[in-house]
């Protein structure tokens, strides 16, 4: 069963109109960006917020005040879809809840730019932080995250719903697909991020990391049993599913479950990265 808040959020989406893994791709990311305006709110107030570069890459940088360690925030949107607006909300609440500095990556986006161009934006941004460092991401900002986590000396992973394998087979799969992503969807994702390239290379799930994880996955989720099936493999990560929930809900902050949810995640980090309560 579906939280109430979260019913009342997919009862209000309109269920006529092509299927959205028809829909092109801009009109997709249009879409994106109005269900953040409707379902994020405004965010709370953070001491500093200013977009900069780092390693050439554009980022929002929030810094609370005493801010203690470092969060590397990837956005999700399956590669394609997503910017720095479209997590600000999530963001702002991250970086007050934990106490840490957040650095929001606006990576290139595919088909324009197919993998490892993001990759390599994350990696770039990443490697020129400050220690300690939290790496987070939501779905397709999770998978990049855990690549990086892979490749990099981090101290923590943050991973949201992630997107762990292309292999697109696992069990939720079947049970979930729909609540606003399918599996038609993912393979359209999966499919204009590798233009051509190896799946392996951009699946987590194929390879694994010593680093501190927190993974969260919804309970409603065609991505849930990836996510978990990951921090399977991972020697140290904890899971934590969130009843009642359906993908995207992270960034709908207009509803307690994902403040409490934030709340709860940003306590994880501030561990990690032995912020002070």
């Amino acid at each position: 069963m579906l939280a109430p808040e979260i019913q009342k959020i997919l009862d209000a989406f309109p269920d006529d109109g092509p299927p959205a893994y028809e829909v092109p791709i801009e009109q997709a990311r249009a879409a994106h960006i109005t269900e953040t305006a409707v379902l994020a709110g405004e965010g709370v107030a953070v001491d500093d917020v200013r977009d900069d570069e780092i390693a050439g890459v554009g980022v929002r940088i929030y810094t609370p005040r005493d801010a203690h360690g470092t969060i590397a925030y990837l956005h999700g949107g399956g590669w394609v879809m997503g910017n720095l607006d479209s997590v600000d909300a999530v963001c702002r609440a991250l970086a007050v809840e934990s106490g840490a500095r957040l650095v929001s990556i606006d990576y290139r986006l595919a088909p324009e730019h197919p993998f490892p161009a993001p990759l390599e934006d994350a990696l770039k941004v990443v490697r020129a932080l400050e220690r300690p460092l939290a790496v987070a991401g939501d779905s397709a900002g999770a998978n990049l995250a855990a690549l990086v986590a892979q490749q990099l000396e981090v101290d923590f992973q943050l991973l949201v719903y992630p997107v762990t394998d292309s292999g697109l087979n696992f069990p939720s799969y079947a049970e979930f697909n729909s609540f606003g992503l399918t599996r038609e969807a993912m393979a359209r994702f999966w499919a204009l991020l590798l233009n051509g390239a190896d799946p392996a290379a951009a699946s987590p799930l194929r390879g694994t990391t010593d680093t501190p994880a927190l993974v969260i996955t919804a309970s409603h989720d065609v991505l849930r049993d990836e996510g978990e099936a990951y921090a399977e493999r991972l020697p140290n990560a904890t899971v934590r599913r969130i009843e009642g929930t359906v993908h995207g809900f992270w960034r709908w902050q207009t509803t307690q479950i994902a403040r409490d949810t934030v709340r709860e995640a940003a306590n994880a980090v501030r561990e990690a990265l032995g912020s002070p309560a």
